[in-house]
């Protein structure tokens, strides 16, 4: 007698029943098949970043050994400037402004300050090596503000200070023409003037006189040239 054929298809019975046999023993045993791992979680967000910490103000310039207030001869003004040779040239500016353009008032003028950085001349305030007078007579900026006889005393002042003053009117950057300012370094030159000018004891010559026109017109164009 012929033994019945094995089932020819690619899954026969037999092979079925040993298929279903040894997935039922493997859960027996727990050899289950591994899950699928769980999705990472997101990235927790990154913490904000620390407000920047504010900035420090930079410290003021130290203020300049040798400063002294002084008072404006003939008037109710004082001012605040470095004493020396400096002080004596420009209270002698100041003296004849107050005398011969326009007088000065208590409140009038400015030595020694501390202007924000970047404003004009601020170096030479901080120095206490600069004056300003009548700030609002003569504002920065403006120029035209002195009659010609006013402008001929102012001529007449620098040249009696032979240079060593630069006069704020002639400054083609920032006009202001009631700022002057010492114009050179410590030294021989301006002890030398402040020395000529410390032992006056008569009035001034006349401004208007030839020989002091032509030297203050001289000296007027190197000025205004270099402004």
């Amino acid at each position: 007698m012929t033994e019945p054929a094995e089932d020819a298809s690619p899954l026969g019975r037999r092979r079925f029943l040993t298929i279903t046999g040894s997935l039922a023993v493997a859960a027996s045993v727990g050899l289950a098949v591994p899950a699928a791992a769980a999705p990472a979680a997101p990235p927790a967000p990154a913490a904000p970043p620390a407000p920047a910490a504010p900035p420090v103000p930079a410290a003021p310039p130290a203020r300049p050994d040798g400063l002294a207030t002084f008072p404006v001869e003939g008037s109710n003004a004082s001012v605040t400037l470095l004493s020396g040779p400096a002080a004596v040239v420009l209270l002698h500016v100041a003296r004849r402004f107050h005398y011969e353009v326009a007088a000065l008032g208590a409140n009038d003028i400015t030595g020694y300050a501390e202007p924000p950085a970047g404003t004009p001349f601020a170096a030479d305030h901080r120095s206490g090596t600069a004056i300003a007078v009548l700030p609002a007579k003569y504002p920065a900026g403006a120029t035209g503000g002195l009659f010609p006889h006013e402008l001929a005393i102012v001529r007449d002042v620098l040249a009696e200070c032979e240079g060593v003053v630069r006069w704020g009117g002639d400054s083609r950057e920032h006009p202001q023409e009631g700022h002057f300012r010492v114009d050179v370094r410590p030294g021989n030159l301006l002890t030398r003037v402040a020395g000529k000018i410390g032992g006056w004891v008569a009035a001034p010559a006349d401004p208007f006189t030839p020989a002091r026109r032509q030297a203050a017109e001289r000296l007027a164009e190197r000025q205004i040239a270099t402004g």
